[in-house]
């Protein structure tokens, strides 16, 4: 999945237009033109598309975490260089203060069957011996299960 494909499916499920995005983006302590953000929202084959970097992702989704849990003190985490399916998943958990039964709950809305140590294996660090990547697949199910649960559809 690229990231302007998980933009726009967030962006879907919540119910943001334009304006939301940019202000989610400035909980983030970061700026943005909204004409920016809808040039990532646009389809990869209109000519005023843009691709939205690892970066900016990682600022929008730190955003999101704000948005919904309230920010915290102190600074603001940085975002992330390399944006891994992994992380855009836990980003997501954090952003919607989900447990684990949560999470397969959710993927049990789109006929997707995984166990506690499954899911648990893409939370650990790359370097632990029982860490799994997470394929765009399950990421896709899981986008797809929120849009069941928020939106019904």
């Amino acid at each position: 999945m690229t990231n302007n494909d998980v933009l726009r499916r967030i962006r879907y499920i919540f119910n943001y237009n334009d304006d939301k995005m940019v202000a989610v983006i400035a909980q983030a302590d970061h700026q943005v033109a909204r004409e920016l953000v809808t040039r990532w929202l646009k389809k990869d084959d209109d000519p005023d598309y843009k691709a939205c970097g690892d970066t900016e992702l990682a600022i929008f989704l730190n955003g999101l975490i704000n948005e919904k849990r309230g920010k915290k003190d102190g600074p603001q985490h940085p975002p992330e260089k390399r944006l891994t399916n992994n992380l855009i998943l836990m980003k997501l958990k954090i952003a919607l203060n989900m447990k684990a039964e949560d999470i397969i709950d959710t993927l049990k809305l789109v006929d997707l069957r995984v166990s506690k140590p499954e899911l648990s294996a893409f939370f650990r660090k790359p370097d632990h011996k029982h860490y799994r990547q997470c394929k765009d697949q399950i990421l896709r199910n899981f986008l797809q299960g929120l849009q069941v649960k928020y939106r019904g559809e």
